[in-house]
């Protein structure tokens, strides 16, 4: 596998944005949590079609891969989305494909979540628990289940600065339904 091309930016090369100190620049690239809210609406479609399928999103870099076309209060990505979830007890995280990003899911609190990752008819299932992390390679379905009886709390980082909006399996009755954009 080829090692990707990654700038070497060095502190001179560097622009701090016209009109802006160091402060304020650096400033604009934090987001707080006391500022973030849960987004139940990002994937509504999914919950409209069955509850089992709600969450909500706490974006904090960019929109992630949920559909959410903008958030102004979140901090500008420039190569990769980072966000929470809130997941309920039982809820659940269809089968999905991102070709174009590494989905990385962390773990922050809950005791037994379920990834399923599928590839090519092949399935495999990783039980997570608190702290732990999994990297899902573009190309590769996966999807999830909070087992637990308790909310959980995951963190999820997507490789891409705008992500392709995920897709469904063909057999999947997500598949067929129409997201309205957010």
């Amino acid at each position: 596998m080829n090692k990707p091309v990654v700038p070497d930016i060095r502190p001179e090369n560097v622009t701090i944005p016209a009109g802006k100190t160091l402060s304020q620049w650096i400033e604009s690239r934090v987001a707080r949590h006391a500022t973030r809210t849960l987004d139940w609406d990002a994937l509504k479609f999914q919950a409209d079609f069955d509850p089992k399928y709600r969450r909500a999103q706490m974006r904090y870099i960019g929109t992630g891969g949920t559909g959410v076309d903008k958030d102004d209060n979140t901090v500008p990505t420039e190569n990769f989305t980072f966000s929470t979830m809130v997941l309920p007890a039982g809820c659940e995280g269809p089968l999905h494909l991102h070709t174009d990003s590494e989905e990385v899911f962390f773990v922050m609190r809950g005791e037994r979540i379920r990834i399923m990752v599928e590839h090519l008819g092949q399935r495999e299932d990783f039980i997570l628990t608190d702290r732990d992390l999994i990297s899902v390679p573009p190309g590769v379905y996966r999807g999830l289940v909070n087992e637990g009886r308790e909310e959980a709390l995951m963190c999820v980082m997507i490789g891409s600065a705008r992500p392709e909006t995920p897709t469904y399996p063909p057999d999947h009755p997500l598949a067929k339904i129409k997201r309205n954009k957010t």
